[in-house]
């Protein structure tokens, strides 16, 4: 019987090239505050987490995590590793149970859930490498011949490099594209006009007949989100994503039910409880978890399995290879995101500097091979040169 043998965590914490800061770059949960600074600045994820797990057979398990990677790896080294050592990988139901009841009572959201993410995910790479199958032919197996992916960029900029840059991704083959509000509340009606001159000019690049996904990263509030919307219907988006902040579920649902613009959220929900209340709620119409935060594979499959059951399409946050595999085995998850691969910048894309094994998109469609077993990631060395590596 296969035993847990040790973890080792690593931070990667990203020295190389970096895109400067921009104003109205990203409306986000900052942007109410009073001060003067890079209101993007904590959302920005120039660390990664990697969390590798060893069994006594020499089988490595990779799992991540992007947010509070330091935070999250003293979650691991201190807390959940002493939890983990000596189990049976394939007992992932209980050692998932165990660490969120022994943390319970700090750690069922936030960090606790995402140190719990990462270690979930290189379980699953485990159970994968083991049986010499692919995680999502675990999870269910190929539902979909390959995964529609939108290109999931288009931050606030001048208008002609903003047009640039969609009609580059149109070229590529994409159909589905994401953009991102700049400005917010207390921008007033001029800002309200300045987010209506950033989807006038995409909606011209990509047509009509496309979709057209809008961002607001938490940076807006009920009221102002209430008076965007009707000047935003004429665009036609699939939806508004986290107009509002998290925590503010009676908000999200308010929006929902205008049943104006579907509302889509969830990339900073944690658990299947917090979304069980969404789901209540009518909060949104599309749920958008991130497998590396929100519990890993474990939570993710039953979260998908309550939306199934609600009719709410589940679409995970970011792509990458441990979201690409729930989508490939649900019916429910009919298509990814896909960040394209970019100078430095948010951080999204410090995962392609990191890992190698993630597909590249083909006129708008990626695709999982069926005889690479687990999550199908290796840690690349091509750029260990531009990260400092904190162990």
């Amino acid at each position: 019987m296969t035993k847990i043998k040790d973890i080792r965590t690593k931070v990667y914490q990203w020295n190389g090239k970096t895109v400067p800061p921009q104003n109205n770059f990203c409306t986000n949960a900052s942007d109410l505050l009073f001060e003067k600074s890079d209101a993007m600045g904590s959302f920005r994820f120039h660390e990664w987490l990697i969390c590798e797990i060893e069994t006594d057979d020499g089988i490595v398990g990779i799992g991540n995590a992007a947010l509070a990677p330091q935070v999250a790896k003293k979650t691991i080294d201190t807390y959940l590793k002493p939890l983990v050592i000596g189990e049976d990988p394939f007992d992932y139901a209980y050692i998932w149970e165990k660490m969120y009841r022994r943390t319970h009572a700090w750690g069922r959201r936030g960090i606790g859930m995402v140190a719990i993410s990462a270690i979930d995910i290189a379980l699953w790479d485990i159970m994968g490498k083991i049986t010499k199958k692919p995680v999502f032919k675990l999870l269910g197996g190929r539902t979909k011949e390959k995964i529609p992916v939108y290109a999931s960029k288009l931050y606030s900029q001048p208008i002609k490099d903003l047009q640039k840059e969609a009609e580059s991704y149109v070229k590529q083959g994409f159909k589905m594209f994401k953009m991102r509000f700049g400005w917010g509340p207390k921008d007033g009606p001029e800002g309200m006009k300045k987010n209506i001159e950033l989807a006038e000019a995409v909606r011209e690049v990509i047509g009509e007949d496309t979709d057209l996904m809008m961002e607001c990263y938490m940076g807006w509030n009920l009221d102002y989100a209430k008076r965007m919307i009707p000047k935003l219907m004429k665009f036609n988006p699939r939806w508004l994503e986290e107009p509002v902040i998290a925590d503010d579920i009676h908000g999200y649902a308010e929006l929902n039910n205008m049943k104006m613009i579907p509302i889509s959220g969830g990339e900073h929900e944690f658990n299947m409880f917090g979304f069980k209340q969404l789901l209540d709620l009518k909060a949104v119409s599309y749920i958008q978890y991130d497998n590396n935060r929100v519990g890993g594979f474990t939570a993710a499959q039953k979260i998908n399995a309550i939306a199934e059951a609600h009719q709410v399409p589940v679409i995970p946050h970011a792509g990458q290879m441990h979201n690409y595999h729930l989508t490939m085995s649900n019916f429910n998850c009919p298509i990814s995101e896909f960040f394209p691969v970019h100078d430095v910048e948010i951080g999204n894309e410090l995962f392609y500097y990191i890992f190698e094994g993630d597909p590249v998109p083909e006129n708008g469609f990626i695709n999982l091979d069926d005889n690479t077993p687990g999550l199908g990631l290796t840690i690349t060395d091509k750029y260990k040169s531009d990260f400092n590596i904190i162990e």
